[in-house]
């Protein structure tokens, strides 16, 4: 399913540049995440990690555009010391590394100030070292998350802030616990 909607977003962005009114611009990017997973397993406190990534302006009209972005995106936590044996076998330090495609509503509301808001799709790409001592999964292979945003435009340079809601249970070894991720981002980008 992930593949199709991948493939239906790639034609709809190649029909979409065809037009003649169409704005296309790319670049790259990458930033600070100050991030925190939600959910008995694991402290309150936030940790800093960093994204990485390209991306792509496209806007329709003067003041409406889509940006599709590939990140390589790095969340990292710490378990509590004094837990239940249930989660005994996860490791203290945890750091998941993700693929992240977010799909980004454009909305330029000024030349110098762009609204963002979508959905963002990860793969876990480093499963197999967040196994829990029997060999099961701990986190799922992919997350789901709401993003809103807003970027400074500065001719070539991008500054960017942004919020990451997850809305899918990381949770694949634990029924009774919900672990969910959230993210802030900070970030500079450079169209190239």
């Amino acid at each position: 399913m992930r593949k199709s909607f991948l493939l239906f977003c790639v034609l709809g962005l190649l029909a979409f540049q065809s037009q003649a009114q169409v704005k296309f611009r790319a670049g790259v990017k990458g930033g600070l995440n100050l991030n925190q997973i939600e959910g008995q397993a694991f402290e309150n406190g936030a940790d800093y990690s960093f994204h990485l990534g390209g991306f792509a302006e496209i806007d329709f009209l003067k003041k409406i555009g889509i940006q599709p972005e590939v990140l390589w995106n790095q969340t990292t936590t710490q378990r509590f010391t004094t837990l239940p044996n249930i989660y005994q076998t996860l490791p203290q330090n945890i750091t998941l590394n993700y693929l992240s495609i977010p799909i980004l509503f454009r909305y330029n509301w000024f030349s110098f100030l762009t609204l963002h808001a979508g959905p963002q799709f990860g793969v876990l790409l480093n499963k197999e070292k967040n196994l829990l001592q029997n060999g099961e999964a701990a986190f799922s292979s992919g997350d789901m998350a709401l993003v809103l945003g807003a970027q400074v435009n500065l001719k070539s340079l991008r500054v960017y802030g942004r919020y990451n809601a997850g809305l899918s249970n990381m949770n694949d070894a634990f029924s009774q616990d919900k672990w969910k991720s959230r993210q802030w981002q900070l970030g500079i980008g450079i169209k190239l």
